[in-house]
């Protein structure tokens, strides 16, 4: 009932989860097929994948255009596709302008990653967007994610963009930066340098591809880098007066 598309640790997330509730086919482009059947999903060819009613994009942002390229001639008419891009809205853009106009396009960015979720989904945050599906089916994929004690986040692609720029590109933007300046644990340190090492931690896991993905196809992520630089200036140059 259920495909997914790439088994990267989100799709793997992704998988073992809804593989408690159904049934779940699993395309990924290397072998993976130990850790697809120990997650309770089934090793499944691209078009077994995109014949199921609902069709999962686990696939980095840089790669989502060729995927959608792909998968446009060989989904069934009455496809539910979704996207778990943790920016909208280029990829909204490109799956209206490539995926056959009788597919049902959900953009979602769950809103935690394999490690906060590892144990539970239950307050974690999920935003959704319906794009182009009926209210029947988008009800439907509303209710599930609800029984599962997700927190629902309803809103446009430009308003997550413009928010996630500052919640998470930004925050791994500090990450990555505090990462190059050598940040470490100390003997004499303070609650506040721990809490920017638990930023730290919270970035490290994360490939690079991801990092720079967030922020090359978010619209919104270099303006609020600049923003962020210039007030690290201001700050230096009250110091320096």
């Amino acid at each position: 009932m259920i495909g997914i598309i790439g088994f990267g640790r989100f799709g793997k997330l992704t998988a073992g989860y809804l593989a408690e509730d159904f049934d779940v086919f699993v395309f990924n482009r290397t072998d993976k097929s130990a850790e697809i059947k120990k997650s309770g999903a089934c090793k499944a060819s691209l078009k077994t994948v995109c014949r199921q009613k609902i069709v999962i994009l686990c696939v980095p942002i840089s790669a989502l255009k060729e995927v959608l390229v792909e998968i446009g001639p060989i989904l069934n008419d009455d496809s539910v596709v979704v996207d778990v891009c943790s920016v909208k809205v280029y990829p909204t853009q490109w799956m209206k302008a490539t995926l056959p106009e009788t597919v049902s396009i959900l953009a979602t960015h769950p809103i935690f990653g394999p490690d906060s979720a590892a144990d539970s989904l239950k307050d974690r945050k999920i935003f959704i967007s319906p794009i182009r599906i009926s209210k029947k089916q988008y009800q439907k994929i509303k209710t599930y994610l609800a029984s599962k004690e997700l927190v629902l986040i309803e809103s446009s692609p430009e308003d997550h963009d413009e928010q996630i720029a500052v919640s998470l590109a930004l925050t791994h933007y500090i990450g990555r930066t505090l990462s190059e300046f050598g940040a470490a644990p100390l003997v004499i340190d303070s609650e506040g340098y721990k809490r920017l090492l638990h930023i730290l931690g919270v970035v490290e896991h994360d490939t690079w591809q991801l990092f720079y993905d967030m922020h090359r196809y978010n619209p919104y992520a270099q303006e609020k880098r600049a923003a962020f630089r210039q007030a690290m200036q201001k700050i230096d140059e009250q110091i320096e007066c």
